[in-house]
């Protein structure tokens, strides 16, 4: 019996070691060229007639050693008939992290944009969706590309390669700025300006990537870079127990959206009700929090008075949360009476909740559900039938798997660290510093209750940023403010303006 027992622990030893030399073996080799879709295209951008090639590619990272490591694929807009040598050229990419870039792609950025209700009130539905042309698109100017981090989109590890070489702070960074590096090369745009658009996490990343960008053997300086929903200090876009400095940067954006809903502010003018929110939040409340429970009892209920006027929340359920509001029972509690929680991404978005006892909402974010099919639908239409793309394996919107196995971790592995709140504003502020003709510019969502508007402006009050280089704008809608068709119209002028000062 022994024996017995002793060959079959053997065999099994014996196939285990031969499926993992397989797999190391089909780890070492990458015997074929890099994946491409090309198309001739034309369209009307600015009033201007612009002829360009759409190009859908791979392009091959590789590690120290020259071996492959992954195939990170884009989509590109280039013009021709022109002299490209110095035709400007924007990256592009969304968040997360997992994100792919898509959502910057079909909702704004692209020659073709998806359009969903301006008002948020009604549901995206199902199939057909309003795909329409872009005449706003930024290709009279610039040239475009937008980028999928690994494990989204089509992108993948290849060859050599391991998610934990990319999934992570440091790592995402590195790989975006070789593959940046890579694409100038390419496309010799060396002498070209360059600029950065990245949206939540896309913009930890942008700020990131501007700090690699200025190492590596390869100094790449960029021109601009734009922020859209910026998410560079996470301390204030992180609405969690015992985090002061969350409750102090949230306070303003439920003030407009208590505001929008008609549950504060009656007869102000939103940007005038907003102000009172900013100073209320730095002169007094900012203090409270920090005294605690060195507060006397008429001095927190003086300060839940306030809160009242601008949240429009009951005083008994502010001062039970000790004058400290949590984000998810907000979006749940402005509108408890009604049966409804308001959206995260936006709060302008509502929805009729299934559990109306629930601290928080129960369906999920409707601001995020009511667009994120319009999006799926016309992008998948779009790169196979009007690009031409062809793939044995799906389009990844958010990369599978990413979640619980992204490195946080600004420092090397074995490195002493304790744990902090993400952080690359200093990457950003310490990159224009040293790069003294970069700048930048932040669009901010009013109802945004992901990434506050007033986190924005905390961020770039410190740090050390050079103040007269940034810009920032706000729009009356939220996180993904484009859905908006006024602010989409002004975000465009927005973008094209600072762009233009830049180039000239």
């Amino acid at each position: 019996m022994k024996t017995n027992l002793s060959i079959l622990v053997f065999l099994l030893g014996m196939i285990s070691q031969s499926f993992a030399q397989e797999e190391k073996a089909e780890k070492t080799e990458v015997n074929r060229d890099p994946i491409k879709f090309e198309k001739a295209m034309s369209g009307t951008f600015n009033g201007q007639k612009v002829d360009y090639n759409a190009v859908v590619s791979e392009t091959f990272l590789r590690n120290s050693k020259g071996e492959v490591t992954a195939g990170l694929w884009s989509t590109a807009y280039i013009r021709t008939g022109v002299d490209s040598s110095k035709r400007p050229v924007t990256f592009i990419f969304n968040g997360g992290p997992g994100s792919a870039s898509f959502w910057l792609h079909m909702g704004f950025f692209g020659p073709k944009v998806v359009k969903t209700d301006s008002g948020a009130t009604m549901d995206d539905g199902s199939a057909p969706y309003t795909f329409v042309d872009n005449p706003q698109a930024l290709l009279d100017i610039t040239d475009l590309v937008f980028i999928d981090p690994i494990g989204t989109g089509y992108s993948q590890v290849e060859g050599v390669g391991e998610n934990e070489d990319f999934w992570g702070l440091n790592e995402d960074a590195r790989s975006i700025a070789q593959f940046m590096r890579i694409w100038v090369t390419k496309h010799g745009r060396w002498q070209a300006p360059k600029f950065i658009a990245g949206e939540s996490f896309g913009t930890t990343r942008a700020a990131k990537i501007a700090e690699v960008l200025e190492g590596g053997g390869q100094t790449m300086a960029v021109n601009g870079i734009i922020l859209i929903s910026q998410a560079l200090d996470y301390a204030g876009s992180s609405s969690w127990e015992d985090n002061i400095t969350s409750f102090f940067t949230y306070l303003p954006s439920m003030a407009a959206t208590a505001w929008y809903h008609n549950k504060a502010g009656e007869g102000k003018e939103l940007e005038a009700f907003v102000q009172e929110a900013r100073e209320f939040a730095y002169n007094d409340y900012l203090t409270a929090l920090y005294k605690g429970e060195k507060q006397t009892e008429g001095e927190k209920s003086a300060i839940a008075d306030k809160l009242v006027y601008f949240t429009g929340l009951d005083k008994d359920f502010i001062l039970r949360s000790d004058n400290q509001i949590l984000m998810h029972r907000f979006k749940k509690e402005l509108l408890r009476d009604q049966g409804k929680a308001i959206g995260t991404l936006d709060g302008r978005y509502l929805a009729t909740e299934t559990d109306k006892a629930a601290e928080g909402p129960v369906l999920g974010d409707p601001s995020s559900y009511m667009t994120g099919a319009a999006y799926t639908a016309t992008w998948n239409d779009y790169v196979t039938r009007e690009l031409g793309v062809v793939m044995d394996r799906p389009y990844y919107s958010s990369a599978v798997g990413m979640g619980g196995n992204w490195n946080w971790k600004p420092v090397p592995d074995g490195a002493y660290w304790e744990p902090s709140y993400v952080s690359t504003a200093r990457s950003l502020s310490e990159a224009m510093h040293r790069n003294t003709a970069m700048k930048v510019m932040v669009a901010n969502g009013y109802y945004d209750l992901i990434t506050p508007f007033f986190d924005a402006e905390y961020t770039f009050a410190r740090h050390n940023f050079p103040q007269e280089r940034i810009e920032m704008k706000y729009y009356e809608a939220g996180h993904m403010m484009y859905n908006h068709q006024e602010d989409f119209d002004a975000l465009s002028q927005d973008i094209r303006e600072f762009l233009t000062k830049l180039i000239q």
